[in-house]
């Protein structure tokens, strides 16, 4: 059955930084770009970064500069490493394919709070 699991998130002070962890399962998770997408109360989910298999980035401009995206094609992984965070990016954080083609996991809280 075909998985995404988010890890990584929790609490954290302006200005703080935390990583962000993605496992997936599936063949449509190793063959495809790999992105994470995010979700605010009241507010759609978004892109915020997406990865191609050879490495080529794109990044939401809200998130650029702070916010970087990698992968690990061995291990069908994915990472978000997230600096100096804003309160504005406290939201639900998700991985997917990008496009998203595959069911949505749980996700992962990130608060940023003082």
């Amino acid at each position: 059955q075909v998985q995404l699991v988010e890890s990584g998130g929790g609490l954290v002070q302006p200005g703080g930084s935390l990583r962000l962890s993605c496992a997936a399962s599936g063949s449509i998770f190793s063959r495809n770009p790999r992105g994470w997408y995010r979700q605010a109360p009241g507010k759609q989910r978004e892109l915020v970064a997406a990865i191609t298999s050879g490495g080529g980035t794109i990044y939401a401009d809200s998130v650029k500069g702070r916010f970087f995206i990698s992968r690990d094609n061995t291990k069908n992984t994915m990472y978000l490493q997230m600096n100096s965070l804003k309160p504005e990016d406290t939201a639900v954080y998700y991985c997917n394919s990008f496009p998203s083609l595959m069911t949505w996991g749980q996700g992962t809280q990130v608060t940023v709070s003082s």
